[in-house]
């Protein structure tokens, strides 16, 4: 997940069109909102479809590269090494007088506290990485739309309906499928995609508040900074010096989160976030066969089953949004009684 994460990196990008979007899709990358003057959002679905597709090919690259260096390195230091490519990647746009400059803000504390919960979730799905099968994490991290749910009505004074409820309902139950509870099967590590999923949907939820205000490119920059400011106190502590192939690793991964993030920025251009949620799980996919052909893991049936309730909700609830936001433009078409 991750990301940005996961999902990585991993998952929802809003415009300035759409001030009050859908908050459904899973663990992307990174969701920014586009303030002005916001790009011009158009209708080509089969476009931004083949972009989110193309987004998970690379969230998945990174979340088996992380998966793979997660043997020999700290789950910090691996986080580090993707937070410094990241920043990296957004220097231009801290460099005053830089066409690129975007550290102008206007919500300057959620800006901070975003990147932290960012940086929770990256750091918490990494860790979960190390103890258990990649599918079996991705797919537990997945269930981030449940916990938006919750949260919207707490932070956003959102109404939620009896059947988004028993969506959520049925996705928590899938978790509680994979991870198995009381077995001897459940490790405690099982626990950290979950952490990962809240964190994420906290992130989720604060990008919905800058939402119109901020640009993607301003939220991206300070979600780097805060990332590599915070990780670069605590990896002294955990420093194992690594090896040419650890750094090259540890590129990619940044490498392929970033371009993962951007991919999906382009896709909510041309589609809505309900439309394309439900190829946001592909990436489940991607990762089940990578985790097959580089550390032989099979996702086991209570995986499978539990992903099938886990997506099925999240699918159900991007369906809700759907009906719900169709009626809203369908009222603010409507002509004033008293105009």
């Amino acid at each position: 997940m991750t990301d940005i994460v996961g999902s990585s990196d991993s998952r929802i990008f809003f415009s300035k069109r759409h001030p009050r979007p859908p908050l459904t899709t899973t663990a992307l990358p990174l969701t920014e909102a586009s303030p002005s003057p916001a790009l011009a959002r158009v209708d080509r679905p089969f476009r931004g479809i083949a972009l989110i597709l193309t987004s998970t090919l690379f969230l998945g690259t990174s979340d088996v590269t992380a998966k793979y260096l997660s043997h020999t390195l700290p789950a910090i230091e691996i986080a580090w090494l993707r937070f410094l490519v990241f920043a990296l990647i957004m220097v231009p746009a801290m460099i005053p007088g830089s066409p690129l400059f975007a550290l102008k803000t206007g919500c300057f504390n959620l800006q901070i506290m975003r990147g932290a919960t960012l940086l929770g979730s990256s750091l918490f799905f990494i860790s979960g990485l190390k103890f258990l099968p990649i599918a079996e994490a991705s797919a537990t991290a997945f269930v981030s739309p449940l916990f938006v749910t919750a949260l919207s009505i707490v932070f956003l004074s959102e109404k939620v309906g009896v059947r988004r409820w028993i969506a959520t309902a049925v996705g928590l139950f899938g978790v509680l499928v994979i991870l198995r509870p009381g077995s001897g099967a459940f490790h405690l590590a099982a626990l950290f995609p979950i952490v990962s999923a809240l964190s994420w949907a906290g992130t989720l939820i604060m990008t919905r508040m800058m939402s119109g205000s901020e640009r993607a490119i301003t939220t991206m920059t300070y979600s780097s900074i805060v990332g590599l400011w915070i990780l670069s106190l605590l990896v002294p502590y955990v420093w194992v010096t690594p090896g040419w192939e650890a750094i090259l690793l540890g590129i990619l991964i940044g490498v392929s989160s970033t371009a993962g993030q951007w991919i999906v920025v382009l896709a909510f251009r041309y589609a809505d976030a309900s439309v394309l949620a439900p190829f946001q799980y592909i990436q489940l996919l991607w990762v089940s066969i990578f985790g097959f052909l580089l550390f032989s893991e099979v996702p086991d049936i209570w995986t499978i089953t539990g992903a099938a309730f886990i997506i099925g909700s999240g699918l159900y609830t991007a369906h809700r949004e759907r009906i719900r936001h169709s009626a809203m433009r369908t009222v603010a078409a409507e002509p004033s009684p008293n105009a």
